[in-house]
């Protein structure tokens, strides 16, 4: 939610369709599940528009479309024990004798269920010839400021790192990677250094430019270091 409205989850965008479908149905339904005891589980049909609503949105920014555009385009309906239930489907074609994989958002019914055995299923992510990452870097754009000059790969030990207690507050590139729950980050030569300098990077872009300010400020400095003479 953003200004009491649902939003985009920008930070998703370089993900694929199957990956964001399969991270909102994953943390709705883990969120229903553990509450089909309660005798007024139908409340969270707001719950359900709201995070349905924001996933048409990123799907929509990601692909530059309308959020109409999106729903005709994914949607589904489900067979339950509560009759038809509307949802949304993305399919992704494998070769061979595979089987496609499926990831799906809805088809839970909000009804209360006095003997629910709580089941929160791992989300399964296409496996394709190119990984996720090397899309990402075959994309060629920096994830922080959008620059396309010298793009390179941001490599963290692992994501525990990101959430020790007692700092600051954090930059946009922690906040981006905790929030994707990936241990990259595709950037430019500009950003990459202002990482390593601990110096601020996409809250402090250089309007018309994909530098950071204070990564300009930082080359400047090296560059005039490096000169020779008075």
């Amino acid at each position: 939610m953003r200004k009491g409205k649902p939003a985009q989850r920008a930070e998703m965008h370089h993900d694929s369709d199957y990956s964001i479908v399969s991270k909102y149905q994953s943390e709705y339904r883990g969120v229903v599940q553990y509450y089909l005891l309660a005798h007024n589980v139908g409340w969270f049909s707001k719950f359900q528009w709201v995070a349905e609503t924001s996933l048409l949105k990123t799907l929509a920014g990601k692909h530059k479309s309308s959020v109409a555009a999106m729903a005709r385009k994914y949607k589904t309906t489900t067979e339950t024990a509560h009759g038809l239930r509307k949802g949304f489907k993305v399919v992704v074609q494998r070769g061979g004798d595979k089987k496609p994989l499926i990831a799906q958002f809805g088809g839970i019914p909000l009804k209360r269920k006095q003997e629910a055995i709580l089941v929160d299923y791992q989300p399964q992510f296409a496996m394709t010839n190119r990984s996720e990452l090397l899309q990402r870097v075959l994309a060629d754009r920096c994830e922080l400021c959008g620059s396309k000059e010298k793009v390179e790969v941001h490599h963290i030990r692992k994501l525990a790192d990101l959430k020790q207690p007692g700092r600051k507050e954090k930059p946009e590139w922690v906040k981006q990677m905790i929030t994707r729950r990936r241990k990259t980050l595709v950037v430019c030569r500009n950003c990459h250094e202002a990482i390593h300098a601990g110096t601020s990077t996409a809250s402090f872009r250089r309007k018309g430019t994909g530098e950071p300010r204070d990564a300009k400020v930082s080359r400047e400095v090296r560059e005039g270091g490096n000169k020779k003479g008075p």
